[in-house]
């Protein structure tokens, strides 16, 4: 009787795998921290794939990208038995269930909503596209801004036209950048309009129900961080 070939080992371990993720997913909650982790995963594999590395260990995966081993094995046997002892994980394998996994094996219409500068330039940003992010639309109130596009031909509309568009076209995500005492408004019409997922740049908190996602992006925020850091730095003399 003849061994089975290690390619057939590795389909069957997959499918098997395929079906514990979709039991997983379906009864357990992962944590938000657990998803960010993933995506720093996932852009990690995209660096070794494009080098043509076949596989790697958690433990090299750690120490090219300054990462922390037992949590790369952790966060990946939530979702199954993704490495084969003696070997590690076949990159290209791991690749396509983390994208899976996070959702990233279909495309994904956004729309932005706000363009001004930040709309303008996000709508534009190219890695967006390379992921499955399709930018569909911009929105804005602007007379002098609706009917035109930006650089990259995204088309700008005129907001009223967003539950309309929602109805005809599935958008799956929209982002609001448009300034603060604005946001509020805006997210309302975007729930209205059946988006259950928003990605906030405006500054501020905003209600939204308890089926919508929202994620927030405060760059103040961040600069902040920054800025008590250098400070802490001058005051110890660093």
């Amino acid at each position: 009787m003849r061994a089975p070939s290690s390619h057939t080992v590795r389909v069957v371990a997959l499918s098997l795998v395929n079906r514990l993720n979709k039991r997983r997913q379906a009864h357990d909650q992962v944590s938000e921290l657990t998803t960010n982790r993933l995506s720093v995963y996932l852009r990690c594999l995209n660096a070794i794939d494009a080098a043509d590395v076949r596989t790697i260990s958690s433990q090299a995966l750690a120490e090219q990208f300054r990462l922390n081993a037992a949590q790369i094995r952790k966060d990946l046997a939530y979702f199954g038995e993704f490495g084969v002892r003696g070997v590690g994980y076949y990159v290209k394998d791991l690749r396509l269930h983390l994208r899976q996994i996070l959702g990233l094996d279909r495309s994904l219409r956004v729309v932005i909503m706000g363009a001004g500068n930040l709309g303008l330039a996000l709508a534009d940003y190219p890695g967006f596209r390379e992921e499955g992010f399709e930018i569909a639309a911009l929105f804005d109130v602007a007379n002098e801004k609706i009917g035109h596009e930006s650089r990259g031909g995204v088309p700008i509309r005129d907001i009223k036209e967003l539950q309309r568009l929602a109805r005809r076209e599935r958008l799956d995500i929209a982002v609001i950048a448009v300034p603060a005492p604005h946001a509020q408004p805006v997210v309302d019409l975007v729930v209205a309009a059946g988006i259950r997922a928003i990605l906030n740049f405006s500054p501020g908190a905003l209600n939204v129900p308890s089926e919508v996602k929202l994620k927030g992006v405060d760059l103040t925020v961040s600069l902040e961080s920054l800025s008590f850091y250098l400070a802490q730095g001058e005051k110890t003399g660093g």
